[in-house]
């Protein structure tokens, strides 16, 4: 074999194996920057998933404490509602006692004015004819002024019989918002506490 030959044979084994070197040192370099394209992509996806669950978990927090503060709001006008309905029933109930009393007294009044009027058709004693006169035109004039102050205090113990209904159902009301906002308070703490960690 000549010595060019020779040369030309050494060159190009060198030539072949410097692409080999270069090929596998491309392929080595390669590899890692891979791995760390995917270690990257997979440390980005969990950072990802926690920011997610971090900002839920936030979300959570915040419908909880709006929720609480709207029971808060709740329990407060609960309160005062409670107050209303029994100033209301007080109200009802005295009405009701002065009508019962008003129609008591008609009763006894016209009872008088029974008793007045036998003897009065019967008696023949001119003085003592004046005197029951007197006291019938007096029992009249009294049954006149109670039925008149028995209509007054029959619409007064309406009305407020009406409002005391009107203020029980407000009542109702805000104890039905109250108890969905209890349940709703409960569910979520299930919902949090059933979450996985």
């Amino acid at each position: 074999m000549h010595a060019a030959q020779t040369v030309e044979v050494v060159d190009f084994k060198l030539e072949a194996s410097m692409w080999r070197a270069f090929w596998l040192t491309l392929l080595l370099s390669g590899i890692p920057a891979v791995a760390f394209g995917q270690a990257d992509s997979s440390d980005s996806e969990a950072l990802h998933a926690l920011l997610s669950e971090v900002r839920t978990l936030h979300q959570d927090l915040l419908s909880s404490m709006a929720r609480v503060q709207k029971a808060q709001i709740l329990l407060s006008r609960l309160q005062i509602q409670q107050a209303s309905v029994v100033r209301a029933s007080d109200r009802s109930n005295t009405a009701r006692g002065k009508l019962s009393d008003a129609q008591d007294h008609i009763k006894r009044t016209m009872i008088d004015i029974k008793r007045f009027e036998d003897p009065l058709n019967t008696e023949q004693n001119t003085p003592q004819q004046k005197a029951i006169r007197d006291m019938l035109g007096y029992s009249k004039s009294e049954l006149e002024d109670w039925t008149a102050k028995e209509q007054q205090l029959q619409t007064e113990e309406i009305e407020a019989a009406q409002q005391l209904r009107t203020e029980q159902d407000k009542l109702t009301m805000l104890e039905a918002q109250l108890e969905d906002l209890f349940r709703s308070l409960g569910n979520g703490a299930a919902q949090v506490g059933g979450m996985p960690h």
